[in-house]
């Protein structure tokens, strides 16, 4: 959601705080626009992060009761097969063959591993809306808490991308499975504005 995350995506480098860098994409050029999107499913946090420690977001969208704000990124397909790569664990340079996952609701399970699931979870002005995620859902994995600093760049990205407050953000994030009971709203809002 962070226009600087998404940057060490495209350009490389490394968030503050973050364990390690990524290596960048091909196309190192910013998005052409970024809009905020609310996504139907469910933001929760499991599995351990090598890059901050703690929990990783997913998304599960089969928890239709639920909503996620997101923000939507014009990229090229070469920009998100890149960025996937990178979220996946692998060397950035190979385009993947999205045509499968093009029409609103598909899916394509490209591994087992975390991520490594695409959907397009919406079309947005004649456009696939896509994203990454896990291959399991939320009912299926322990849930870890998340990190301080992982949750800074969570929250930075709700901050800018979708205009919330601290505190706004900070409850959200504070009462998302992994989250919920492991961080409090007020300690979310001070690791957002401190």
């Amino acid at each position: 959601m962070s226009s600087a995350r998404l940057g060490q995506y495209l350009r490389g480098g490394a968030a503050p705080g973050a364990a390690r860098a990524h290596p960048g994409c091909r196309d190192p050029r910013p998005p052409e626009r970024s809009v905020p999107v609310t996504l139907p499913g469910l933001l929760y946090f499991a599995t351990e992060s090598p890059v901050w420690g703690g929990g990783r977001a997913f998304y599960d969208p089969d928890r239709a009761d639920e909503e996620t704000p997101a923000r939507a990124h014009l990229l090229t397909a070469g920009q998100f097969s890149d960025i996937a790569a990178q979220e996946m664990g692998r060397e950035p340079g190979t385009d993947l063959d999205l045509a499968p996952v093009r029409r609103a609701g598909a899916r394509l399970r490209l591994g087992p591993g975390r991520y490594e699931t695409l959907l397009c979870v919406a079309e947005l002005d004649g456009l696939p809306v896509l994203t990454f995620t896990a291959p399991w859902g939320s009912g299926d994995v322990a849930w870890r808490a998340p990190s301080a600093g992982y949750l800074r760049q969570l929250g930075a990205g709700l901050i800018e991308g979708r205009g919330w407050t601290a505190a706004r953000a900070a409850r959200y994030l504070a009462s998302r499975p992994g989250a919920r009971g492991q961080w409090a709203a007020p300690e979310v809002r001070a690791l957002l504005t401190g």
